[in-house]
């Protein structure tokens, strides 16, 4: 197994949901070792926030095995959005790149769309996108962020999951990005920590829901993973931290969180709906 830094140097970014690019070190998107065994042949996956972080993992790791990629990000992502492009092209794969704000009503239409023609088809929905504001007093936490927070958090997953059942079928799946924070809650992360609740109801919902047309929906809750919202959250020292209170003493990387949606996505999981993998570094937590 490839070792893993323990910790992190001090470092910031000042915007949400941050750069990949400005990361020191670089997240490892996939394992070197990894190898794809087809397990996606053909299939279409569209993955909001697929620039970077878990979005940019989730994107390589359905390439290598074998699926055409479509990936939503911010305008001012576009950096990391070409890198992620190149990579699912390397892996021999197309990548539709769809620059917007999820906030959008109409946008989170259109990348379905846009998807559905450009790529022949949609099979794997991953509902990912998110932001994250550091507040440790509610009475200064404004409905303004709260309300931004759910637009980008929940309401995209709900609007882009709408849009996209009338081309999803049987064997077809969605996946949503949930977070420890839903199962434990965060002093500092009220807002953030309440969307990955909904999320995590919304998903046993819809799972039911979608039951009789045997599509599947599941998430998948990562614990401390080092990925461009951490330095793009937290102050220099609270990076430094990241990840050291975990069972492994350590943060984790995309790497380790990208082979949960593959197994999500793929014909391996055709007994699992309605129900969160948890790679948090050995959290245990009531589900």
């Amino acid at each position: 197994m490839e070792n893993k830094p323990t910790s992190l140097p001090p470092q910031a970014q000042d915007q949400q949901p941050g750069l990949e690019q400005e990361m020191t070190p670089q997240p490892e998107y996939i394992r070197a070792s990894y190898k794809g065994s087809a397990k996606l042949q053909g299939k279409v996956a569209l993955i909001t926030g697929g620039d970077s972080g878990i979005g940019r993992s989730v994107a390589v790791h359905f390439a290598r095995e074998g699926a055409d990629v479509a990936i939503t990000y911010l305008p001012t992502e576009e950096e990391d959005a070409y890198k992620t492009r190149q990579l699912v092209e390397e892996a021999g794969q197309r990548c539709l790149t769809l620059p917007g704000d999820l906030r959008d009503r109409q946008y989170c239409r259109q990348i379905v769309e846009r998807t559905v023609d450009e790529l022949g088809g949609l099979n794997i929905v991953v509902n990912n996108a998110a932001e994250q504001f550091v507040s440790t007093d509610l009475t200064d936490t404004s409905d303004e962020q709260w309300e931004d927070t759910f637009q980008v958090n929940f309401f995209s997953f709900v609007r882009v999951t709408r849009a996209a059942l009338k081309h999803l079928k049987e064997g077809d799946s969605i996946i949503c990005t949930s977070s420890i924070n839903a199962y434990r809650g965060n002093q500092q992360l009220v807002d953030y920590s309440a969307t990955k609740g909904a999320i995590t109801v919304f998903v046993r919902s819809m799972a039911q829901q979608l039951a009789e047309k045997k599509i599947r929906v599941n998430s998948v809750a990562p614990g401390p993973i080092w990925t461009p919202l951490i330095p793009a959250s937290f102050s220099p020292d609270k990076v430094a931290a990241f990840g050291k209170d975990t069972t492994m003493k350590r943060p984790g990387q995309p790497s380790e969180v990208g082979p949960a949606y593959v197994f999500l996505a793929s014909d391996d999981s055709t007994y699992f709906t309605g129900q969160t993998l948890h790679p948090n570094g050995g959290e245990t937590v009531n589900t």
